[in-house]
C-alpha cells in the first residue's frame, strides 16, 4: 500500500467524520423544535456510510475508502404533548417535538470527533514516516 493510498482512506474517513459532525449539529439545533403535525415534527438525521474497495494492477494495489450511500431520517416516534396554550397546538391541543435523543447524539458526537483525530494522527505518523525515509536517503 503506498503513503498516497494512505492519505486517500484517511481523507475519506475525515470526509464521512465531518458529514456525521453535520448532521449532528443539525440535529442538536433542532431538538426542541415544535410543530402542529407529526410529519412536520423534526426528524433527527443519519448519514449512512459503507467501505469501498479497490484493487489495481493485477491486484498488486488495494485501496480502500469510505464511501457516503446518503442520509436517512430516524424512525423513531416524534413526541407528542399535550399543551392546549400553546400556540402551535392542533385542534386536539397537542404539539409535537422532534425525536431527537440529546443525549445520543452527544455520545455519537464524541465518537465522530475521536474518529477524526484518529484520521489526523493517522496522517501525521504517515508524513513523520515519509520524512523519515527522506532522511535515510540523505
Amino acid at each position: 500500500m503506498s503513503f498516497n493510498s494512505i492519505y486517500e482512506i484517511s481523507g475519506s474517513a475525515m470526509r464521512a467524520q465531518v458529514m456525521r459532525l453535520d448532521t449532528i449539529a443539525s440535529n442538536l439545533a433542532n431538538s426542541d423544535t415544535a410543530s402542529t403535525t407529526e410529519e412536520g415534527a423534526y426528524r433527527a438525521l443519519k448519514p449512512v456510510f459503507s467501505a469501498m474497495y479497490q484493487s489495481t494492477q493485477n491486484d498488486r494495489s488495494v485501496s480502500a475508502s469510505v464511501n457516503t450511500l446518503g442520509v436517512t431520517e430516524s424512525d423513531r416516534t416524534v413526541e407528542q404533548r399535550f399543551e392546549p396554550n400553546n400556540p402551535l397546538a392542533n385542534a386536539d391541543g397537542y404539539v409535537f417535538y422532534s425525536n431527537v435523543n440529546v443525549l445520543e447524539e452527544m455520545a455519537d458526537m464524541m465518537s465522530a470527533s475521536r474518529s477524526y483525530e484518529t484520521s489526523v494522527e493517522v496522517m501525521g505518523r504517515v508524513n513523520s514516516m515519509q520524512q523519515s525515509i527522506l532522511k535515510l536517503g540523505q
